[in-house]
């Protein structure tokens, strides 16, 4: 379910390698789920999903003001609502309210890569282009 595809690289390498980790965590929560395991196991795996999302988004939003990307308001608009509602569930369902559902990580998957490909594609190239700084692979080679 959350299988990385090339197409979804911005070409700069401390994003897609945070991106990637993402994935890596759905298909682990997807794995989990689809396994049967306990909510306890779902619970530690849906909190780093969440604690690496934050962290991931931070990093953007440090790049962004770094390089004074002229639509850093809306592109943080976007995190802090994608933001809340992952929390709100991680809340929900350690509280007992809410249990995983494949529906939920669906929404997870196509918001990701929605985001990449629209959002996240859009700064890309302004940022490579004002920061000397940014780690940026061009080619998709390492």
């Amino acid at each position: 379910m959350f299988e990385w595809n090339p197409e979804y690289s911005v070409h700069i390498q401390s994003i897609d390698a945070q991106h990637q980790n993402l994935f890596a965590i759905g298909r682990e929560l997807y794995a989990a789920m689809s396994a049967g395991q306990g909510k306890t196991a779902l619970g530690r795996i849906l909190d780093r999903l969440v604690q690496y999302t934050i962290v991931h988004f931070a990093h953007e939003e440090r790049l962004m003001k770094q390089c004074q990307y002229p639509d850093f308001a809306a592109h943080k608009a976007e995190h802090d609502a994608l933001t809340a509602q992952v929390v709100n569930f991680q809340q929900e369902f350690h509280a007992g309210r809410v249990t995983m559902a494949v529906q939920i990580l669906q929404f997870l998957k196509e918001w990701l890569e929605r985001h990449i490909k629209g959002s996240d594609t859009s700064y890309a190239p302004y940022l490579k282009a004002v920061a000397g700084t940014v780690s940026v692979h061009g080619d998709g080679s390492h």
